[in-house]
């Protein structure tokens, strides 16, 4: 079963994946650059809240978990994770 967060990311993602299928045929038809960009911004903003959300639900849970164990790997390990995904996200 998925969490809130998780189900709420799979809609955002479906949507934009039908948008690429929109972007991707306007491109091939040669349709005006400008409104090509504006649905690819709508895309790229839904893959952010998606990635948004699967973070919140991450730390909320895995990440949660993790750092109250004792095991120290395991909580460097998901520090890691974190910043390495932050570090991509905000490239």
């Amino acid at each position: 079963m998925l969490s809130k967060n998780k189900e709420k990311a799979l809609i955002s993602f479906k949507k934009a994946h039908s948008l690429l299928a929109k972007i991707i045929d306007m491109t091939e038809k040669g349709e005006y650059c400008m409104d090509i960009m504006q649905q690819n911004l709508a895309a790229i903003g839904l893959l952010r809240s998606a990635h948004e959300m699967l973070m919140e639900n991450h730390l909320n849970s895995c990440f949660k978990n993790a750092m109250a164990s004792k095991n120290e790997r395991r909580k460097k390990q998901m520090t890691d994770e974190i910043l390495k995904v932050t570090k991509l996200f905000n490239k």
